[in-house]
């Protein structure tokens, strides 16, 4: 399916998503593609738009390889086996887990601004 640019693509499956109407329902773009898509999304649903950030923990020598994953409120999630493999020390991993908490931390001011995030407890996710 082709689509003439994201905006087209969003509205097509908002309509496509119809059936998850409703007041439990919320749309989280990813950035910085997701956004436009999920902004179609939230409009076709009428449901509130949020954003959904993470970020990759890359290994200090081949930052591409992920060894895990950092998401606002604390979240983490490490990939045992990667980090076994490639012999990552914790204070490696610390370092580079502060500085990719301080970029989550400037990309929520950069996206939300003075807004709180949409609450999800209970909610249905679309995350686009």
């Amino acid at each position: 399916m082709r689509f003439a640019d994201r905006l087209e693509a969003g509205r097509r499956l908002g309509a496509r998503l119809e059936q998850l109407r409703g007041p439990d329902v919320v749309v989280l773009g990813l950035p910085r593609g997701g956004v436009p898509v999920a902004a179609e999304v939230a409009d076709a649903l009428d449901a509130p738009l949020d954003v959904c950030l993470v970020r990759k923990l890359g290994v200090p020598y081949q930052p591409e390889l992920a060894m895990g994953a950092i998401g606002e409120d604390g979240v983490r999630v490490l990939n045992a086996d990667v980090l076994r493999g490639t012999g990552v020390r914790d204070d490696e991993l610390a370092r580079i887990e502060e500085r990719e908490r301080r970029v989550l931390a400037e990309r929520a001011e950069r996206y939300r601004g003075e807004c709180p995030s949409v609450p999800l407890t209970g909610r249905t996710a679309v995350v686009v």
